[in-house]
């Protein structure tokens, strides 16, 4: 018997996401961006990201969905966390094309799907137990993905998140939005030795902090001159990725010491950076199973909305068609642990 095939849509934050997936397999998908309306700003403006969602969603799901003749088995839907306007949109056309169709419906959990984005690689072998590090935009976590389906929290930012930091860093340094691709492109031009920039909470068990950091790089870009050269810039990029990097690596690595796992997963936008990719997989020198997705489902996609939501259905069945969206939603309270 054949897997199911299932609809997925993401539509929590600036990318309008839609995927029909089959375990282990992405058999189309289609992502509008929204980067240059929301580049002016130099950040998501909610309002507008609605918007756009809601111009653009219907289209984007009939190119994913205008090819194919086979039968849809699942509807999946982003209900959180994230920017409530946008969960609607995309909430509200997935439960409607699911009761247009008579198909059951689940609403995932945004950071299931970064969790379960390794499963639309075919290739895919390395299982849970395995500790997780989901780093993007709005969240930095570590998991301990004890099973699919089931996560106990290891620790996480008590403020801003990695890719918040990384995009107000660019901010600060007018290189544009969005902030991780902008600071590592400019870090990368760096030559010769760069201020270090404090490491919060580097030595304080798995909790992270990234405010401090953001103060400590403007104070640093106020006392230079100004307005600054292209070489400062790409000095204070590299300092503020390489502080990123550390303490990401740093934490990951102590979650691995203190659980006992051998394996390792990443997911979220910031697991797109190259410096982290690379600490990541240097991981595999003493002795840890590692697994590094394709950048574009680091990113907000669909297909990973779709993995996680077969995960879902296979253990609890179906959702109601009222399922409300949620801006903010503890993980565990979707993968809680199953009581010994």
């Amino acid at each position: 018997m054949k897997s199911p095939v299932v609809l997925g849509i993401e539509t929590s934050c600036d990318e309008t996401a839609v995927a029909l997936y089959r375990r282990g397999e992405v058999l189309a998908e289609s992502v509008h961006s929204q980067v240059d309306i929301h580049r002016y700003y130099g950040g998501v403006v909610p309002e507008l990201a609605s918007r756009d969602h809601a111009g653009y969603l219907r289209a984007v799901a009939a190119e994913v969905l205008q090819g194919w003749e086979g039968s849809i088995d699942l509807v999946c839907a982003t209900r959180g966390p994230g920017l409530i306007g946008g969960l609607l949109v995309g909430l509200t056309w997935a439960r409607a094309y699911a009761f247009g169709q008579g198909l059951p419906f689940v609403g995932v959990h945004h950071l299931a799907g970064h969790l379960a984005a390794p499963l639309v690689d075919p290739e895919f072998t390395l299982e849970p137990p395995a500790i997780a590090l989901v780093a993007s935009g709005g969240h930095t976590l570590l998991y301990d993905l004890t099973a699919w389906g089931e996560v106990r929290v290891l620790g996480g930012t008590r403020d801003d998140a990695a890719g918040e930091c990384f995009d107000k860093a660019a901010r600060m340094l007018n290189l544009g939005y969005p902030g991780g691709p902008a600071i590592q492109s400019a870090a990368a031009k760096h030559e010769g030795p760069a201020v270090k920039l404090p490491r919060p909470m580097l030595k304080r068990g798995l909790e992270m902090s990234f405010s401090g950091l953001k103060t400590a790089l403007l104070t640093e870009v106020q006392s230079r001159p100004q307005p600054l050269d292209e070489s400062t810039v790409n000095e204070l990029a590299y300092a503020v990725q390489d502080a990123i990097v550390d303490v990401l690596l740093t934490k990951l690595r102590k979650a691995l010491e203190v659980t006992g796992r051998k394996r390792v997963l990443i997911g979220g936008g910031v697991a797109a950076n190259q410096p982290l990719r690379d600490g990541v997989a240097a991981l595999e020198n003493d002795g840890f199973e590692v697994y590094i997705p394709a950048r574009k489902y680091c990113t907000d996609n669909a297909a990973m909305i779709a993995a996680a939501g077969l995960i879902q259905f296979e253990r609890t069945g179906p959702d109601p068609l009222n399922a409300p969206a949620q801006a903010r939603w503890d993980l565990q309270d979707f993968w809680p642990l199953t009581p010994s």
